[in-house]
């Protein structure tokens, strides 16, 4: 009879960014002030887009969803380190830690998946023009919207369905601040290579190919507009130049962490603070401050909220 895996290991112990207090007080602070700023932003960014009429267009409907999204992402880690550096308790039981480790795939593959839709909605409007309205319609947009959900659940579920039966006996530290799946199959009792690299192999497919969609697309979105006029050209480029920027800043730590041959501690943790703090903050600020209408409309929805509650 074949022997039934089980879990001896109750929860796991994070060692977080440093063991040094003084640089632990920096990051505390450093943490605090970033998960401020990215809620603050973010949340901004979703209501200024959900009761402005004038903001309602295919467009601004997939980039709200994605400050959403990045607002999940950062509020799935960014809490609970800034709770263990306050407090110095720095666990987390084995079912937070599978938890954590589902909803950061489903989150991280469903925002790949709105990037390339994305994309799909700038090669429409650039492209055809004409018909950017008939073919984006709101239908299309829910579409595209659930279908980056549901691509990003069964990614996580395919996941998960590969370590879910792992043993753990021993060890239960992770060198990091959140449940990391590479770090997590590690301190499984088992030789862990094939779990690795079916691991890796999984989350590859879809970082490496969404990544190929979209710099494809945005060559052939190039490629359509320079045969017009250069004035066109450097307009697409101008356009384009914000949503390169947000792909290079997510993907980058996304494809280095889970396809990066020799991985190495500080590397791995500074591209983690990268994709939780910085991208998060930077996606609203790339998007709304290169943007007219969404700065007139943020700017409107302030003073509408600074009156309300001097009424009140």
């Amino acid at each position: 009879m074949n022997e039934i895996n089980y879990t001896e290991v109750s929860e796991f112990v994070f060692l977080g960014l440093s063991t040094s207090k003084h640089i632990q007080h920096f990051f505390l602070a450093f943490s605090v002030l970033f998960y401020v700023t990215i809620m603050l932003g973010n949340t901004l960014v979703v209501f200024t887009l959900a009761f402005d009429p004038h903001l309602h267009s295919p467009m601004y409907f997939l980039l709200g969803n994605l400050s959403f999204i990045d607002l999940c992402l950062s509020t799935l880690t960014v809490p609970k380190m800034i709770s263990d550096l306050s407090s110095g308790h720095n666990t987390i039981s084995f079912q937070g830690c599978v938890f954590q480790i589902f909803v950061l795939h489903v989150l991280g593959a469903s925002e790949m998946v709105l990037l390339v839709a994305m994309a799909w909605d700038r090669y429409v409007a650039i492209c055809k023009p004409l018909h950017y309205l008939t073919i984006m319609s709101p239908r299309m947009c829910l579409l595209l919207l659930s279908g980056a959900w549901i691509i990003g659940f069964l990614h996580s579920v395919a996941q998960l369905g590969f370590v879910v039966h792992l043993r753990f006996c021993g060890p239960n530290k992770i060198d990091s601040f959140y449940c990391d799946l590479p770090r997590f199959i590690k301190l499984a009792c088992i030789d862990n290579y094939r779990m690795e690299f079916m691991v890796a192999a999984n989350s590859g497919i879809i970082s490496i190919g969404t990544f190929f969609l979209l710099i494809i697309s945005y060559i052939v979105i190039l490629f359509n507009v320079r045969k017009h006029s250069s004035g066109d050209l450097s307009k697409a480029l101008s356009t384009l130049s914000a949503h390169i920027s947000v792909v290079v800043l997510f993907f980058g730590p996304c494809i280095f962490v889970y396809m990066w041959p020799f991985p190495t501690v500080p590397v791995d943790k500074f591209l983690a603070i990268l994709d939780f703090m910085i991208t998060p903050i930077l996606n609203p600020a790339i998007y709304t401050l290169r943007n007219k209408d969404m700065k007139v409309a943020m700017r409107k929805l302030s003073y509408q909220f600074l009156n309300f509650r001097k009424m009140s």
